[in-house]
């Protein structure tokens, strides 16, 4: 192989099948005014066909100097309002990029049913008794780790941080009451929504809803 010659790696990864298999069909003109409630029809339909994870989303964000940064979160909640929660130690790197530019964009993707939703809109601190009860809601061993605050930071010596674990687990049941003042619920607040259907022909079946005024529009997307 060469620098321009051909690659194995790409003649391997070109010959992989992809969304060969029974894929659900799916009719815009038949969905919903808003697309929570498209979404949470989808992540139903996942949860049913034994999806792992199915509640697993990227989280991305931009840093001080505007390059981009993405991790896998969990989804916490659909508020009233439409606004897609999710947790975490706001000294952490997304803690700081949303301090920082608090807009984002969320993925799910359900590989099963070849599916995928896009959210992107901005991002709001939640209350603090909001951001209180997500962290009690908890494993003690989750709440140890975020009590700690070094999340993304260098490890030099494991047994250090088995150590430090083991003194944090201490303090929560010494207190179970405890709570991380830096633990954080955010929401963010779509203002685009794009659901993206996978067929066997990539003639891919994409709709995006666009928030305008109080309410959204639907429109289709070339595939």
């Amino acid at each position: 192989m060469t620098e321009n010659g051909p690659s194995a790696v790409r003649d391997w990864l070109r010959g992989i099948e992809v969304f060969d298999r029974p894929l659900p069909a799916f009719r815009p003109e038949l969905a919903p005014d808003g697309p929570v409630e498209l979404f949470l029809g989808w992540l139903r339909e996942a949860v049913a066909a034994g999806v792992p994870d199915p509640h697993a989303m990227t989280l991305s964000t931009v840093d001080e100097a505007g390059d981009p940064d993405a991790r896998v979160l969990i989804l916490k909640d659909v508020g009233d309002a439409g606004g897609f929660l999710f947790a975490g130690h706001a000294t952490s790197p997304k803690g700081v990029q949303l301090g920082g530019a608090p807009r984002a964009a969320l993925t799910f993707y359900w590989a099963e049913f070849g599916r995928q939703v896009r959210v992107r809109g901005a991002v709001r601190r939640e209350s603090a008794a909001r951001s209180a009860a997500d962290f009690l809601a908890r494993s003690d061993s989750a709440r140890a780790e975020a009590v700690l605050g070094r999340q993304s930071r260098y490890l030099g010596d494991p047994d250090e941080r088995e150590r430090a674990l083991a003194r944090s687990l201490a303090g929560i049941a010494a207190d179970p009451g405890l709570v991380e003042p830096a633990w954080t619920l955010w929401a963010l607040v779509p203002e685009v929504v794009e659901f993206w259907q996978a067929t066997a022909d990539r003639s891919h079946v994409r709709l995006r809803y666009e928030r305008e005024g109080g309410g959204w529009q639907r429109r289709r997307l070339w595939p």
